[in-house]
């Protein structure tokens, strides 16, 4: 079996690893001309996650990269009172779950995906697809075309593989908040040892961490009563977003603001999940990650889910019948999961840009109380102690 693999950020190369563990040859198309090191900013990777690192002989190169260990996310108000701490887990006693930038752990896959001998190439801008005597035949905005068995969207929430399998389906849906941030190369500001520090604002959220030596990573999260073109946001001078988020953390701690100012480039991005879709697959295409199920960056969870479909992709297809009947069962088996954890994004992004003064006294009254009794290591057990069957053969091949 070949599968053509659209999307060559996270997703993809993860999918195309998977697929080679059980013997099926995979080449991957990415749009950009190469690895995409500067798109996107920092983002968690759950030890679920990294758990399919681990079945994929990936976590090691993924853990030698630029990485900021964060086993607990650390909540406190915009008083500075503390509300409580959350674990992100361990996948072992030696091993937190961790922060990494986005353009790093794409890298990673991809050197890993070339040494391994899967092909990426790059430039390859995806148009559409065509069903030909039981094969798929992906079209390219140059002009080329490729042929394989099977076409895997792995393409992102603006998937063109979900639009050419359902023209005038559904569409991303925005989630009513814009995520900015940055990099802060010498803050002067205390390492966060294993942390990231969370604060709710008076009017946004405010998201950190500090490294060793100083360089802090922040985001902020505010809110926006219209949905905001992405382009038009990537054209606002940082100066001017300093400006409004200064007026937005006005009543907040002061060192937020010190790090906004001390911040050369800060990045804006609108903020979308994906409703659920009728179905993720026709014929012989199919989606995954965030071309299925885009979650909330509220959720911390994007990658790893990615990561849970590959795997889970992968072990279906294994000595499947007919692509059909594998992408039927893959989609059983991933749906109830990531249709959770993307109500779980949402919902936790409902309470960090409040419209008004009552909102904030009872977020601040009830928060504590949600974090003694249901927020706990053993309320999100559900998220980070999943894990993915993946039975070997003596020869140590996927069986």
């Amino acid at each position: 079996m070949e599968a053509i693999v659209i999307g060559g950020g996270i997703g993809g190369p993860i999918t195309a690893m998977a697929l080679e563990r059980v013997g099926i040859r995979a080449v991957v198309y990415e749009a950009h001309d190469g690895p995409a090191d500067s798109l996107g900013l920092f983002l968690g990777l759950g030890v679920n996650g990294m758990r399919v690192l681990r079945h994929l002989d990936l976590l090691d190169p993924v853990m030698r990269a630029d990485i900021v260990p964060t086993s607990d996310m650390v909540f406190s108000s915009w008083t500075g009172k503390r509300l409580g701490v959350v674990s992100n887990g361990w996948l072992d006693p030696k091993t937190p779950s961790i922060t990494l930038m986005r353009g790093v752990l794409q890298r990673v896959l991809a050197e890993e995906a070339n040494a391994r001998g899967i092909r990426i190439h790059y430039g390859k801008r995806f148009t559409d697809y065509a069903e030909q005597d039981g094969r798929v035949v992906a079209r390219f905005d140059d002009g080329s075309e490729t042929e394989g068995d099977i076409l895997i969207g792995a393409d992102g929430i603006r998937s063109r593989v979900r639009a050419a399998m359902t023209p005038g389906g559904v569409e991303p849906s925005f989630t009513g908040l814009i995520n900015l941030g940055g990099v802060v190369p010498d803050s002067r500001m205390p390492a966060t040892t294993g942390a990231m520090h969370m604060v709710w604002g008076r009017r946004a959220f405010f998201g950190y961490t500090v490294r060793p030596g100083g360089e802090a990573w922040w985001f902020a999260n505010v809110g926006s009563d219209q949905e905001p073109d992405r382009r038009e946001l990537a054209a606002v001078p940082s100066e001017q977003w300093k400006q409004r988020l200064r007026n937005l953390f006005l009543d907040d701690p002061d060192f937020i603001m010190e790090l906004i100012d001390a911040t050369q480039e800060i990045g804006a991005h609108p903020i979308h999940d994906m409703p659920s879709l009728r179905r993720w697959y026709r014929d012989g295409a199919v989606l995954m990650g965030d071309a299925a199920h885009a979650v909330s960056p509220s959720a911390g969870q994007g990658a790893s889910m990615a990561m849970e479909d590959a795997l889970v992709l992968a072990q279906c297809l294994r000595g499947a019948a007919a692509p059909r009947c594998a992408f039927t069962r893959y989609e059983e088996l991933r749906r109830p999961r990531t249709e959770r954890i993307v109500a779980t994004g949402r919902r936790r992004g409902t309470y960090k840009a409040p419209k008004s003064r009552v909102a904030v006294t009872l977020r601040d009254l009830l928060m504590p109380l949600v974090f003694r009794l249901f927020v706990t290591e053993k309320s999100m057990s559900w998220i980070h102690d999943y894990q993915v069957p993946w039975e070997e053969s003596k020869t140590g091949e996927a069986a």
